[in-house]
């Protein structure tokens, strides 16, 4: 039987508030799920982050947007038994170069407003942010230095990376060269950017209920 449970991991410049939408609609749907959405710890460090969450993925079908999708790849690197992931727009270190340069140029010269702009678009604004505003670069620092797995992965669970049909090209590089990297498939998701959680949460729990059904 399909896993009914449920892990959302958030991304940087957010905490598990800004699942709010997308958990009312997988917790309320037919049929429900279990969702789990903690809010990280932002410790800057992968194997912290990975550790953190491992308990609550093993059995569970992941979601993440952003670096909670990084954060799932790293999950599936390291070998926790996940149920499914569904994982939009992870970053992908060197099999996109420069794909968070205009991030980094909108964090050096606002801060947090500017990072979670650039990154998120119009639909995030800066109380979505965790409080420590230090938090923001130790997750930032993390994710770009992140490498995906160099050798496709061996999935015995159903996973697939997502683009938002909005997101600029190279974004979709991205999940291409993930896909030719690591085997992960993708597909698009309609009238979305980054944001999707934000911007079009139904889609989003749409193709999680696809993903386990």
């Amino acid at each position: 039987m399909p896993s009914r449970r449920i892990l959302l991991v958030h991304g940087a410049a957010t905490t598990a508030g800004v699942w709010s939408t997308v958990r009312k609609l997988l917790e309320n749907g037919s049929p429900a799920f279990e969702v789990q959405a903690p809010t990280r710890a932002c410790s800057g460090d992968l194997r912290t982050e990975v550790d953190a969450l491992a308990d609550a993925a093993a059995g569970a079908v992941v979601v993440g947007v952003s670096g909670g999708a990084t954060l799932g790849l790293a999950l599936l690197a390291a070998g926790v038994p996940v149920a499914g992931a569904l994982l939009h727009e992870p970053a992908v270190g060197s099999l996109v170069p420069g794909l968070l340069a205009r991030v980094a140029e909108e964090y050096a010269a606002h801060g947090v407003a500017g990072f979670g702009s650039a990154l998120y678009g119009p639909a995030w604004d800066v109380s979505m942010a965790p409080a420590d505003p230090d938090a923001v670069r130790r997750d930032f620092a993390m994710f770009r230095a992140f490498e995906p797995p160099a050798a496709p992965l061996r999935l015995s669970a159903l996973v697939t990376t997502t683009v938002g049909e909005l997101s600029p090209p190279p974004r979709h590089r991205a999940a291409q060269a993930l896909r030719s990297a690591a085997g992960i498939p993708f597909r698009v998701l309609p009238g979305c950017g980054h944001a999707v959680h934000l911007e079009q949460p139904g889609e989003l729990a749409a193709a999680v209920r696809e993903l386990t059904g």
